[in-house]
């Protein structure tokens, strides 16, 4: 079995996070282990509170993983401060991790602000790390100082961002209108779109988090790249299509629903 770690914040409401890559891993055949960098009070209507891990105790789980079980894959999710992102970064370098996926998460579906300003930049180092960067459209205008509204916006900043270093950049366009959901993957010489239908709901809690697991995990199973996202893109597609109408607000993918239906629990669907 591989083994996958995803180094991100925990959501209370289990959408997205860490519950939502322990989820994707399950659902994926791959072992899921955690690092926590902060604990958030959230719901499917907004979040109400952020308390982050000291830095010292976020490089503490990433040893402790690392000293004990092979890692075959890491995700990277929500990183608020630049101590923590600069002690994952010097971690995962010390212990050469491999087929690294960073998602930038800067903003929560709600609209809370989930990274500090002053930290956009050790942000910037730690994509300089990843195998694969996985950001939405506003996280990749944050990162590119550029607005981005068309296919042609999203290539130029596609460029500028993946010379910070990323070997793979996806810029995911949920966030454009149309009535498809094209991302964009740049590969440094070649830019390949990958297209879905655009479903229309507002049960979209976790897609960020989920998608970039997912990737980690096809790639810790032995996918290329291209390979991985488009299997990825699939997934997540068909999770939104699956989604779970939990509480008042923006309810979770189902991650699981495949796993759901193999049980005969097509009720929940």
């Amino acid at each position: 079995m591989k083994h996958v770690l995803s180094i991100a914040g925990s959501d209370s409401s289990g959408g997205a996070g860490i519950q939502a890559d322990l989820k994707t891993m399950c659902a994926m055949g791959v072992y899921g282990m955690t690092v926590i960098t902060a604990i958030t009070a959230q719901n499917t209507k907004g979040v109400y509170g952020v308390q982050e891990i000291d830095a010292s105790m976020v490089a503490a789980q990433i040893e402790a993983v690392f000293s004990d079980i092979r890692v075959d894959a890491v995700k990277i999710g929500m990183v608020s401060s630049g101590d923590i992102i600069r002690a994952i970064r010097a971690s995962l370098l010390e212990r050469g991790a491999r087929n690294i996926v960073v998602d930038p998460v800067m903003v929560s579906k709600s609209g809370h602000q989930l990274l500090r300003p002053e930290a956009l930049d050790a942000v910037k180092e730690l994509a300089a790390i990843a195998d694969v960067l996985t950001p939405n459209i506003p996280e990749a205008e944050l990162l590119s100082g550029l607005s981005i509204k068309t296919e042609k916006d999203m290539r130029e900043a596609a460029q500028k961002i993946a010379a910070m270093g990323a070997r793979h950049l996806l810029i995911k366009g949920g966030h454009r209108v149309g009535n498809d959901a094209m991302d964009l993957l740049f590969t440094g010489g070649d830019f390949i779109k990958l297209r879905t239908e655009r479903i229309d709901t507002k049960h979209t809690h976790g897609t960020g988090c989920t998608l970039s697991s997912a990737i980690a995990c096809r790639l810790a199973l032995g996918d290329s790249v291209e390979e991985a996202l488009r299997a990825c893109k699939d997934y997540i597609t068909q999770a939104i299509a699956d989604a779970y109408p939990a509480g008042g607000g923006n309810g979770p993918v189902g991650h699981l629903a495949a796993l759901y239906r193999r049980a005969g629990m097509t009720e929940i669907l």
